[in-house]
């Protein structure tokens, strides 16, 4: 098996690298191929984890490259966890955003629509080497917004595609500590969009803990009310919904925090990073560090290996994921990227059939959707007036005109060539 990370240089790698060191074998592991466009990040990143490879025994080869082309060919697996434009394109959104009085956030809102019109281009390009050199590569994307980046490849990469975000597999570990068990024994209805999910029933061994589940976490919420939805609320609606569902629910609340924060979550990112990178370099560590936990993306390497195994071992587990709608959720298009529970073998993911929206978040979910096709749409196209279309449809946006004031300085300062 090979297996071929793009965008390799991040600082989460060595997470990733740890979750394959550990099922090397199982998963007949033969090449790890790193690629990233950043030589001083590759060959620091590249380095620790040649380094863990060889305090294993070196199960695998590594190779580290800034060849595309080569990184991709003949691979089984492509790994996309890239950031066009860097933390600084995340950073200059933010504020952007927030200096019309919108909320700031790298995959909600326009700041999402931002980095989702840099990456498009980039991924479906990525798309175009794997469907030549490696035809029969499953293109596993990290890459925010997910969600986004599923649609696009769904609809113009053509290419196997599964997008995979940790947040739900988050909520499962969580749940998992709760009651003392293995995330593998929890259970869960979840339907929705990525950072839009919602989950509407919780089994752990096959027991429904719904209620318990909700109980607890009405009870954590007392604790921080000024960042948590109205009781009341909570229990009308009676689900557990993506950490993310905050700035539609708190839009208010959430845009004075983020304009009162010293720093972006970028420049937080970028200081962390930095760190970690010096760490990274140090000749003499051979494992992951713990500061990397700092960075989020908890459960990135579990969510990754384990649908990789899955894939490779035919094996028929469950796994929530991004894929294509296909009737699943039957008020979204059928060609639609949805984040759901599937069981996942050999041929793929294949959606469990959930039925319609529950009507209390129909309405956001459906808009939302639409907001992410003329995405896609724009990006594709380059079109300006689907991508003011598409900023007019999110959730986030309250002004056209201000979104349309908004969109012309993102055109302008990250050339996206709209017309």
């Amino acid at each position: 098996m090979k297996i071929t990370v793009i965008g390799a240089g991040s600082t989460y790698t060595p997470e990733l690298m740890e979750g394959l060191l550990q099922r090397a074998e199982q998963m007949q592991i033969k090449e790890v191929w790193l690629y990233d466009i950043n030589q001083r990040r590759l060959e620091i990143v590249g380095g620790l984890i040649q380094r863990m490879n060889q305090a294993q025994g070196e199960p695998f080869a590594v190779h580290a490259t800034l060849e595309r082309r080569a990184a991709i060919a003949g691979a089984d697996f492509v790994l996309t966890q890239i950031r066009v434009g860097g933390q600084q394109a995340r950073h200059d959104d933010t504020i952007f955003s927030l200096g019309h009085d919108m909320i700031g956030q790298e995959t909600t809102g326009p700041a999402g629509f931002a980095k989702a019109m840099r990456t498009i281009p980039v991924i479906l390009d990525i798309c175009s080497e794997i469907r030549a050199s490696a035809p029969n590569a499953w293109l596993l994307n990290f890459t925010n917004p997910a969600g986004i980046m599923t649609e696009a490849v769904l609809r113009h990469g053509g290419v196997n595609v599964i997008g995979l975000c940790n947040g739900p597999l988050g909520m499962q570990m969580n749940i998992a500590q709760q009651y003392g068990v293995g995330h593998r024994d929890v259970d869960l209805d979840y339907m929705g969009l990525n950072h839009l999910g919602f989950v509407r029933r919780i089994w752990v061994k096959g027991e429904e803990v719904t209620q318990g589940v909700l109980e607890t976490m009405a009870a954590k919420a007392a604790n921080i009310p000024d960042l948590e939805v109205d009781a009341a609320f909570a229990q009308s609606l009676n689900m557990i919904p993506s950490g993310y569902l905050r700035y539609f629910f708190l839009e208010a609340e959430m845009l004075k925090v983020l304009k009162a924060k010293p720093k972006t979550r970028a420049q937080e990112v970028m200081a962390i990073e930095e760190t970690l990178l010096r760490k990274y370099a140090d000749p003499d560590l051979k494992e992951k560090p713990p500061e990397l936990e700092k960075r989020g993306g908890a459960y990135y390497s579990t969510a990754a290996v384990e649908l990789m195994q899955s894939l490779h071992s035919n094996g028929g587990e469950k796994h929530i994921v991004n894929v294509r709608n296909q009737g699943t959720i039957t008020d979204l298009p059928y060609d639609a990227a949805v984040e759901v529970t599937a069981i996942v073998d050999g041929r793929g993911a294949q959606p469990l059939a959930l039925g319609p929206l529950p009507t209390a978040i129909r309405g956001l979910v459906q808009q939302v959707k639409a907001y992410e096709e003329l995405t896609v749409e724009a990006a594709v196209t380059g079109s300006y007036a689907k991508a003011l279309l598409a900023l007019s449809n999110n959730p986030l946006v309250p002004s056209v005109n201000r979104g349309k004031l908004l969109l012309d300085q993102f055109n302008e300062h990250h050339q996206l060539g709209l017309r």
